[in-house]
């Protein structure tokens, strides 16, 4: 099938936080804003080194792995809360999701999520929707006051990156 015609933005997408139980809680981030960046992603995951010898470059190499970072914000309803279910908690691993397990295990000293953003695509006419899923994300928040009042999740992807 042909690559699809209709240019997407951010009335497509939801983002939605998994952890790593069995049959995984998920939550779709409320709220969105639709900003949602990954960068350093690469064909391979890995730092690319020239080798020189007398300013001639001899060769270039894949090295150490490189780890793709991800960040969205959304507008803060709720900052947290022991029965509600808001993302800040999610990412935290507190609140409503105390009990969530890491996705790298649940004795995992480090505790990472599954970030997917979902872009509609049938809608639009394509084959089917898009995916962006992001594996061992080891996440960090930040909070700002304003009108609106925000919070900016920021991570890190340990794990696979998947598009389709």
């Amino acid at each position: 099938m042909a690559a699809s015609t209709v240019i997407k933005n951010l009335n497509d997408g939801t983002i939605t936080l998994e952890d790593g139980t069995g049959t995984p809680v998920t939550l779709v981030v409320p709220f969105s804003t639709g900003d949602l960046n990954v960068t350093a992603l690469a064909a391979t995951q890995n730092e690319v080194t020239a080798y020189e010898t007398r300013g001639t470059l001899n060769t270039v190499r894949h090295t150490s792995r490189t780890y793709p970072t991800l960040g969205f914000s959304f507008q803060v309803a709720d900052y947290a809360d022991v029965t509600d279910f808001t993302a800040q908690d999610f990412v935290m691993f507190q609140g409503a999701y105390a009990s969530n397990v890491s996705t790298l295990g649940a004795n995992a000293e480090v505790k990472t999520i599954k970030v997917t953003l979902t872009v509609e695509g049938t809608d639009h006419g394509d084959a089917a929707d898009h995916t962006i899923v992001l594996d061992d994300v080891h996440c960090t928040m930040d909070i700002t006051e304003g009108d609106p009042n925000t919070a900016t999740i920021s991570g890190t992807v340990y794990g696979s990156v998947t598009r389709t």
